[in-house]
């Protein structure tokens, strides 16, 4: 499945099964895909807008959403919270595109991890869960280039301490241009 990324994505396929997302939470998708809208809503953006991908790989794709309504927003109405989960939403999208790998479960806070989620192979159904790699995912409501490095910089410094448990990703969503810059760091 890498480097087969579709040209359209659609947010509601985070609250459908699917086969790259095997071990995904359709409920946690849908709160995921609910604050991605409300994030680009609130760029102004219209309901199918191209997002820019670089990173391990260069590419674009169409992201495709509904319109969002007052209890929706009321629900994100944490800017903070809304645009973390919104960017865990487009982070669980692309990812099993662009490396074969999808979210499985999320990292236990506190044991000094630094990630938000374990990724498994979608290409092999029976090493799924076996946890191949780690993700941290950042959101950015509306950033410039350079405070997307910068947080890009400060993640990767933030997995740092499990890195010999598995290689690791961080994943920085933009939703103003709206972009996402994901990075490879190899285990140590």
């Amino acid at each position: 499945m890498i480097n087969n990324i579709p040209e359209l994505l659609q947010l509601d396929d985070l609250c459908r099964s699917k086969p790259e997302r095997p071990g995904w939470s359709l409920t946690f998708g849908a709160t995921c895909r609910d604050a991605a809208a409300v994030c680009l809503d609130d760029q102004n953006h219209p309901f199918r807008v191209n997002l820019q991908i670089n990173g391990i790989q260069d590419t674009e794709v169409e992201l495709q959403w509904n319109p969002i309504n007052d209890t929706i927003r009321r629900f994100n109405a944490d800017q903070e919270v809304a645009t973390e989960y919104g960017a865990y939403g487009i982070a669980a999208l692309i990812m099993p595109y662009l490396t074969g790998l999808t979210v499985i479960e999320r990292s236990i806070k506190g044991k000094n991890f630094g990630f938000d989620f374990w990724l498994g192979s979608i290409d092999n159904p029976s090493t799924l869960f076996q946890r191949k790699a780690r993700l941290e995912v950042s959101g950015i409501r509306r950033g410039s280039k350079s405070i997307v490095e910068s947080r890009v910089k400060m993640k990767l410094e933030q997995i740092s301490p499990s890195d010999t448990l598995s290689p690791g990703y961080v994943c920085v969503v933009e939703f103003g241009t709206p972009g996402t810059r994901i990075i490879e760091k190899c285990k140590t």
